[in-house]
């Protein structure tokens, strides 16, 4: 059964390709979602998928790629909605 995970990713994500990198992860552990960035600096990511692909995704979300530095991640579940792919906005 999917689970859908919002998270705020807070810190030096934008402008360092944290967006592209998230979608290239995401791909990799078959999860589905979108990234967009957000007027206060912050990278929003929506993720859906199989609970532990999930969880391995958010993982890395607290890291983000070796160019950007996470200060902080909060993490609110939403209902699944049975979405496909993972978009850049």
């Amino acid at each position: 059964m999917a689970i859908r995970k919002v998270v705020s990713i807070h810190g030096s994500v934008q402008g360092v390709g944290f967006r592209w990198a998230a979608q290239a992860e995401a791909e990799r552990l078959g999860v589905a979602g979108s990234a967009r960035n957000l007027l206060d600096g912050s990278v929003e990511v929506v993720v859906e998928g199989e609970p532990e692909a999930v969880e391995s995704m958010l993982g890395w979300l607290q890291q983000g790629p070796s160019s950007a530095s996470v200060a902080g991640a909060e993490v609110v579940d939403h209902e699944p909605e049975g979405i496909t792919g993972f978009t850049i906005h």
